[in-house]
């Protein structure tokens, strides 16, 4: 009962009918946290594509000006230099047959990112039951299949998200804490909008951007205005 009044009471600073501007709501934001932790925020953007069609599929990964607030686990399949310039950089764990093998075995996850050399992609490819479902997979697409792993876990780390749309043609991602305060929270915002409108496929008809919804882990959403987002970018 104290969640549902807590969530009501959050849910009565958000105009229901009003489309927010990108500033207004990130600064609206760290007033809908209903949850003593520090809550994640979620950002949800519609996009008029059909991922069922490989030519609109959307997928990518993005460096946050601000990172996620989150520390991510990263671990990295390589061998020789490219291992030791993987450990160098702060990867959580560096190897090769025997990381892959205890994943296999041991059925081990627990980690945010996997990032692997082109010459181990053949070993890594036996995990794509384990990791494939999770979205773990390695993928030169966001960059985690690389000749450069030391870039790679330092990004990671300091806070690259990736991301994938989903069938529904809604990409989801987290751009930050509640606590990052709406300055913080708008750059992240903007730098992941932005990469999504450059990555909008030729092929994608009508309206691209249809709706764009930010939340806190446990709050309501608030609905944001795109139209002047797309013509910033347009302009640039």
């Amino acid at each position: 009962m104290a969640v549902g009044k807590k969530y009501e009471a959050a849910r009565a600073k958000i105009d229901r009918n009003k489309r927010y501007s990108l500033d207004e709501a990130c600064k609206l934001l760290p007033e809908t946290k209903i949850a003593k932790f520090d809550e994640s925020v979620d950002i949800a953007v519609r996009l008029g594509v059909d991922p069922k069609h490989a030519d609109q599929m959307v997928r990518g990964a993005v460096v946050l000006p601000h990172g996620t607030g989150k520390s991510q686990r990263v671990i990295v399949v390589a061998k020789g230099d490219k291992a030791n310039e993987a450990r160098e950089a702060g990867a959580d764990a560096v190897g090769a047959e025997e990381l892959v093998e205890k994943i296999q075995k041991e059925s081990w996850t627990d980690f945010d990112s996997m990032v692997a050399t082109p010459d181990m992609m053949g070993l890594v490819g036996r995990l794509g039951r384990v990791l494939g479902p999770k979205g773990l997979m390695p993928n030169p697409k966001v960059g985690t299949v690389t000749t450069d792993v030391a870039k790679a876990v330092r990004e990671l780390k300091a806070g690259r998200v990736e991301f994938r749309v989903e069938k529904a043609g809604i990409v989801q991602a987290r751009i930050g804490k509640a606590s990052f305060g709406g300055a913080k929270l708008t750059e992240n915002a903007r730098v992941m909008l932005d990469t999504l409108l450059r990555l909008k496929p030729a092929s994608a008809k009508g309206t691209y951007m249809k709706s764009v919804t930010l939340s806190t882990t446990m709050g309501p959403g608030i609905k944001v205005d795109t139209a002047p987002i797309v013509a910033d970018f347009e302009s640039k």
